[in-house]
């Protein structure tokens, strides 16, 4: 765990939460391979702001890599209507790509 990861986990713990703290430590544990503690942090995110793309986007992420390939979907899924409804064009750009990926490996 690094030093701001620690620092917002003190935050966490001292009562401070918010949408955007739990998708900054998801994708923190997300990049240190750990999707499980990523996942819980990023879903949390998206009950806090259900119309946060970007943590809709890490959460798909983060189910992917714990082999819910159907989660994954269903989140970049909704995080697709959340970024085309807030006109965050890259986050659709990405989010397309992650599901053509997706629609390849389960083709294949």
């Amino acid at each position: 765990m690094n030093e701001m990861t620690q620092r917002l986990e003190g935050l966490l713990a001292s009562g401070k939460d918010s949408a955007l703290m739990r998708c900054t430590l998801g994708k923190a544990y997300l990049d240190g391979d750990a999707p499980a503690v990523a996942h819980s942090h990023l879903q949390r995110a998206t009950e806090l702001d259900p119309g946060y793309s970007v943590a809709w986007k890490l959460l798909g992420r983060a189910l992917l890599a714990l082999d819910d390939a159907s989660g994954a979907r269903q989140a970049w899924s909704t995080g697709l209507v959340c970024a085309q409804e807030k006109g965050d064009a890259q986050v659709v750009k990405e989010i397309g790509v992650f599901l053509k990926r997706l629609d390849r490996q389960q083709a294949a």
